[in-house]
């Protein structure tokens, strides 16, 4: 089985990148199950109704959320979506679910979304007992576990990585928008790469207008963030290929298009 997880997308320039090169990367790659994270979708923050639908036409099998989950109110329409989640580490209450179970080729594969603390300035709940929480209910009910940890800092995803090493298939982290070249099967059998990239515009600032963002941090004044307009997009995503009888990842295949 192959699983491919494709990185934050990143407004419509994004959408449309994915639209055009996800079904050529399944048909080529012959993938079963892709994941997308979608936070960044709608103006760089948020997800509306139509880029979700955008994005499940293009291929997804699911589609998971970040810091920006609740960046437009549009959500609210569609947040129980069963192919659409949210961190799981939001506090007790809040609308929207944190994992989902999706069966394929009779496998049932949970897809758990968390969300970091470190410089994420969001009041949620630990990740790493939220995570191992949630594992240890689904656990024997599952064959595969797939987590979207979107974090900041590095460190923060190394050590989840290390956390959940042998209690889930894949460890994969998102939000920094550029890919890491440090993919590898943990010591007892979890695949990890610290961030699979982005979907978006290529000649930007992880996605934003650069001008932008010389200006913001060569003078220090404030500047709202706008999404870069250039022509030309990048695509990235990472291929996990699992062995059917074991359910361990035994290759790890980063695509960048």
């Amino acid at each position: 089985m192959n699983i491919l997880a494709v990185g934050d997308i990143v407004g419509l320039i994004g959408i449309k990148e994915l639209k055009e090169k996800l079904p050529k990367v399944k048909e080529q790659n012959k993938i079963d199950f892709i994941v997308v994270n979608g936070e960044n979708s709608a103006e760089g923050m948020g997800i509306t109704e139509s880029n979700f639908k955008d994005i499940l036409s293009s291929g997804a099998d699911c589609v998971t959320m970040g810091n920006h989950t609740w960046g437009k109110k549009d959500i609210f329409k569609f947040i129980n979506e069963p192919k659409l989640i949210r961190p799981a580490n939001y506090p007790k209450g809040v609308c929207g679910k944190g994992y989902n179970i999706y069966t394929v080729n009779n496998k049932k594969i949970a897809v758990i979304n968390l969300l970091g603390r470190a410089e994420m300035n969001i009041m949620t709940d630990n990740p790493f007992e939220v995570g191992k929480n949630i594992i240890n209910k689904i656990k024997n009910n599952v064959d595969i576990i797939v987590v979207d940890f979107h974090a900041e800092a590095t460190a923060e995803k190394k050590a989840m990585g290390y956390y959940l090493d042998g209690e889930i298939t894949i460890l994969f982290g998102t939000h920094t928008h550029v890919q890491t070249a440090d993919e590898q099967i943990l010591e007892k059998g979890t695949a990890y790469i610290t961030d699979i990239g982005m979907t978006g515009p290529k000649d930007s600032v992880i996605g934003m207008d650069k001008d932008v963002a010389l200006k913001r941090f060569t003078t220090a004044l404030p500047e709202r963030y706008k999404i870069a307009d250039g022509k030309e997009a990048m695509f990235n995503s990472v291929m996990f290929t699992i062995n059917d009888k074991t359910n361990k990842v035994e290759s790890i295949t980063r695509i960048i298009l």
